[in-house]
């Protein structure tokens, strides 16, 4: 089929979705099925080249910071909203930035792609860098064990173009970036200093070193000067070094696991600047960033402020609550069938929260068990998320702190549309 008629179906598939207030992945799919090749088609020929950002977590916030460092260094990007890293979403993102004749204006693409779909997205359009975040426990039904993620990140690593950037502050991806190295592929790192390191609880939650450097002795980490290094982390307040120079920069949101995002999206923005990052330009890059949807997000709904915290698997829980300064006034919990096992909140130290006022979604109940376990008190338990936001808001509060509502992927979408925030292009 004609790239024209393609575009011109599509892009009348996400009209038709936008009237019932959204976004979706829809109009992806009606484009992937008329040209399946349209994402290699499009992109291959940028001036800059395609980037890929995964990892077990922090994917989309480092793809939204490194987006725009490089707008604010004069590049034209083109990205996918959070969420969007399946290729429906690439391609829904396509559908909504491209003109009908499928003509892109953009210098460069900065992809977030989802690790289990990372070799079918480079089958369509290879990237020339791969940037990795991290290797965490993530969720057991999608990926079993750790070491699965491993083995996709490595091999979409090795295929990249040009080289890689990775976060070699988590011990799984410095022996994998020891490897790549083996084998012929640059690799550029990032670390963390352990000054850094303590202003979270917990660190940085890798997935435990599941193998023993002893066991290949041929391969030698690295230990010389990272490309860039997160020196502090004080709030929202990041001292990060970069090729030489030391910069203080504030984040859109407080915690550990933001300054690691910042530091790689800067790492790789090193490398794609041809003149070199400038310290203005990057500080009002940041600054200027809203956070990612669903990631450290304050909504408003009927007069009062909802702060949304993220649980997609247990680093990304504990990372978040880490962040998080008490008491907190009012605290919601809304989690479903997006978690289809939510045993393992029994590992979370949740120490921060004294109460639960809200508990909501198909599996409050599990939440009500927990937090018994845990003698932690809670109020309100109801299955609809609509009567749980209502309840919550409803609540009396004696200062302007935001309700703060800890939520799955599913019901952090759910509680947006209700409070009249649409969906991003290509989410799903």
């Amino acid at each position: 089929m004609g790239q024209f008629l393609a575009f011109a179906l599509a892009k009348c598939a996400r009209f038709a979705t936008r009237l019932r207030g959204g976004g979706s992945a829809f109009p992806g799919l009606v484009l992937l099925r008329m040209r399946p090749d349209i994402l290699g088609a499009t992109l291959s020929n940028l001036a800059h080249g395609v980037i890929f950002v995964s990892g077990s977590n922090g994917k989309s916030t480092t793809t939204t910071m490194l987006a725009s460092i490089l707008r604010a260094h004069g590049m034209t990007v083109f990205t996918n909203p959070a969420g969007g890293n399946l290729p429906q979403g690439l391609a829904s993102a396509l559908v909504a930035q491209a003109s009908l004749r499928g003509r892109l204006r953009a210098d460069i693409a900065v992809l977030e792609v989802d690790e289990a779909y990372g070799a079918q997205i480079a089958a369509l359009v290879k990237p020339d860098w791969v940037v990795l975040t991290n290797v965490q426990v993530d969720q057991l039904n999608r990926f079993g064990e750790p070491e699965n993620v491993y083995r996709m990140l490595h091999d979409l690593s090795a295929g990249a173009l040009h080289g890689v950037v990775l976060n070699a502050g988590d011990p799984n991806l410095a022996m994998m970036g020891a490897k790549l190295s083996q084998s012929g592929q640059l690799v550029h790192t990032i670390d963390v200093s352990d000054q850094a390191r303590l202003s979270a609880s917990h660190g940085l939650v890798p997935a435990a070193l599941f193998f023993d450097q002893d066991e290949d002795p041929g391969v030698n980490i690295d230990h010389s000067a990272p490309r860039a290094l997160l020196r502090t982390m004080e709030g929202s307040v990041a001292t990060i070094e970069v090729s030489g120079n030391s910069l203080t920069l504030e984040l859109p949101a407080p915690g550990l696991h933001y300054g690691v995002d910042a530091t790689l999206a800067l790492a790789m923005a090193d490398v794609m600047v041809d003149d070199g990052l400038q310290a203005d330009r990057v500080a009002t890059a940041m600054a200027g960033g809203a956070p990612v949807f669903g990631r450290g997000e304050v909504i408003t709904y009927r007069g009062r402020q909802i702060a949304l915290t993220m649980m997609k698997n247990l680093p990304s829980l504990q990372v978040n609550l880490d962040a998080l300064e008490g008491p907190l006034e009012r605290v919601w919990i809304a989690v479903d069938e997006g978690t289809p096992d939510p045993s393992w909140i029994y590992d979370a130290d949740i120490s921060v929260l004294d109460h639960v006022d809200v508990l909501s979604g198909s599996k409050a109940l599990q939440w009500a068990l927990f937090l018994e376990t845990r003698g932690i008190p809670y109020g309100h338990i109801v299955e609809d998320t609509a009567e749980g936001l209502r309840h919550v808001v409803g609540l009396a509060a004696s200062t302007a702190q935001p309700v703060h509502a800890i939520v799955n992927y599913e019901q952090m979408m759910s509680i947006r549309r209700l409070a009249g925030y649409k969906e991003l292009e290509g989410a799903s």
